[in-house]
């Protein structure tokens, strides 16, 4: 009976820790890089900051908007003094009227 001995690479003791080192470099990689990243973290705190001006100025100008509703509302003024603002708000004219800009 014949028996077969295979020689060892000398290199198989290199493949666990090549492995190891690849699997800890990807996740290490997409640890900072990825998209719940460490960088991304302060591209979300950059954006999170943009987006509260945009929500301060929104509700300043709705603020400004609610005021001018309030003034039509109020009752105090007539109907042709709101299609007055009505209509330099929007521009509109009629064919027989005259406009004056000031």
């Amino acid at each position: 009976m014949w028996t077969r001995h295979r020689r060892r690479s000398p290199l198989r003791h290199l493949v666990l820790p090549i492995f190891a080192t690849g699997v800890l470099a990807y996740f290490g990689h997409h640890a900072i890089n990825g998209s719940l990243g460490l960088t991304s973290g302060q591209q979300y705190e950059e954006r999170i900051a943009k987006l509260e001006a945009e929500l301060q100025s929104l509700e300043t100008r709705r603020a400004a908007l609610d005021k001018k509703t309030a003034m039509l509302r109020d009752g105090s003024l007539e109907r042709d003094m709101i299609d007055e603002q009505a209509r330099r708000l929007l521009g509109l004219t009629r064919s027989n009227e005259i406009v004056i800009l000031q």
